[in-house]
């Protein structure tokens, strides 16, 4: 691994596919997707996720995937071997996933801790008001929960690409995939009559997700939706964090990179829509359409009460829920360490032992800082786009609202100007693959793209408020 002649690669497509699919199938799926959902009128969310992902989505993961191909490069490397003078872009795009590791740890430690109330038995101690605050607001169980998280992440790392990263998510993606559309059909069966005698199901909480709702959506909503799609996509796709580039430099030059892609975009489309059957029947059934507002918040504090309220077989179901996020949010910080380590492998030639160790430790450092700050360090900053934050909040919006739009807009300037579409067109057809989406992809990475990803990044930092 000390340089492209000898590094390791996949064992074969489904290797690439599973893991690509595991970084993408992450917490954005699960967490975010379904509150979006929610919050955007259901089913016309949807329709524009779908739309965006096999546009947009599709453009910024194939030109990734395509640059780590290419260039044999993590993403603090690659920039610079696709076109010289273009050594800073890779330095952000190693920045971003920096920054991410250390709260998407802490994030894991949160859904470790509640995966072990629910399989012991406690989940009734998860419904309670406060717990969470309680939780997160603690100086050492927190921590605690995120080292462990952390180690399990470091060790697949350490393992290397085919023992560690390959062979995990060939593991955990099939029991993941399994848990998703169990917990989804469940949720369609269930109902619920409240104080009131009104009795709701399953089926009318699918209805209010997947039915298209125009009701109040007028040009600057319908804008909104849009924006908050073409966001969430960054999530659900793992891109603009040089994830896709460094898996993209494992995979064999013989692989077809078409097919690849489109199982990426069809597995985390598939993912992303199942934890919105999941979450938004069930959290309609027991809470009615009230519940369904409490945004990010859904998971650690609505679900837990939903739970509850099925009774016996709650500590169950929110024991595979939390199972089966805490493998999503596994094999997603798995890929976002990677990134970093695969490029100081490269940049600096050190073994993947020291690489690991290294960004682990200052990992640790990052995460206790993250979790401090809901004490000790506490404090409330108002941020650009209106919202106030703590320390993971700021990290979040710096990589996610700040950062990552500027390297998207830059490797669609780089791709689609400076070096040509061609650039990315031949890598895709080096095996001769029929690339069918071939011209859609040059006209989203030269114009479409870049227009899309600048009023996302006016709107993050809060000089664009019409939207």
């Amino acid at each position: 691994m000390k340089n492209q002649n000898n590094r390791n690669t996949f064992n074969g497509s489904i290797g690439f596919v599973l893991a690509a699919a595991g970084s993408a199938v992450g917490l954005g799926n699960i967490w975010r997707f379904p509150y979006l959902a929610a919050k955007d009128g259901g089913g016309l969310f949807v329709v524009i996720y779908i739309a965006l992902a096999i546009t947009f989505g599709f453009a910024l993961l194939t030109t990734e995937v395509a640059i780590g191909r290419s260039t044999k490069l993590g993403p603090l490397s690659a920039y610079s071997k696709v076109k010289n003078g273009w050594k800073s872009l890779g330095v952000l795009s190693c920045v971003i996933p920096f920054i991410i590791l250390p709260y998407y740890c802490v994030i894991g430690g949160w859904v470790l801790k509640y995966f072990v109330v629910f399989i012991t038995g406690h989940g009734a101690q998860a419904a309670e008001d406060g717990f969470f605050t309680g939780f997160i607001t603690a100086q050492i169980d927190p921590i605690v929960m995120t080292m462990i998280f952390l180690v399990a992440v470091a060790l697949i790392v350490y393992l290397g690409v085919n023992k560690g990263i390959e062979k995990s998510s060939k593991i955990v993606m099939p029991i993941l995939l399994f848990l998703v559309i169990a917990i989804s059909l469940f949720s369609l069966t269930i109902q619920f009559t409240d104080a009131n005698g009104e009795t709701r199901t399953g089926l009318q909480g699918l209805k209010v997700y997947v039915v298209p709702s125009l009701e109040g959506i007028g040009v600057k909503g319908f804008f909104t939706v849009v924006m908050d799609a073409m966001g969430q996509l960054f999530y659900s796709l793992s891109i603009a964090m040089g994830i896709m580039i460094a898996y993209g430099s494992y995979v064999e030059p013989k692989s077809n990179l078409v097919k690849a892609i489109n199982r990426i975009e069809i597995f985390d489309t598939l993912v992303a829509f199942l934890a919105g059957v999941m979450i938004i029947p069930a959290v309609f059934t027991f809470m009615g359409k009230d519940g369904m507002t409490a945004g990010p918040s859904l998971m650690f504090i609505s679900l837990p009460k939903v739970f509850k309220a099925m009774g016996f077989i709650g500590n169950i179901v929110g024991a595979a829920f939390f199972l089966m996020v805490f493998f999503a949010a596994l094999s997603s910080a798995v890929s976002v360490m990677e990134a970093v380590v695969s490029s100081f492998i490269d940049e600096f030639h050190i073994s993947r032992t020291k690489a690991v160790n290294i960004e682990g430790l200052l990992a640790v450092i990052g995460a206790i800082i993250v979790c401090l700050g809901y004490n000790v360090l506490y404090f409330e900053l108002t941020l650009p786009n209106g919202s106030v934050g703590q320390v993971l909040d700021v990290m979040d919006y710096v990589s996610n609202s700040f950062l990552m739009p500027i390297v998207a807009i830059l490797t669609c300037v780089l791709i689609g100007w400076v070096v040509g579409p061609a650039y990315t067109i031949n890598e895709i057809e080096r095996n001769g693959e029929h690339f069918g989406r071939k011209r859609l992809y040059v006209v989203m990475i030269r114009y479409i793209a870049p227009i899309l990803l600048f009023i996302l990044f006016l709107k993050s930092v809060g000089i664009l408020t019409i939207i």
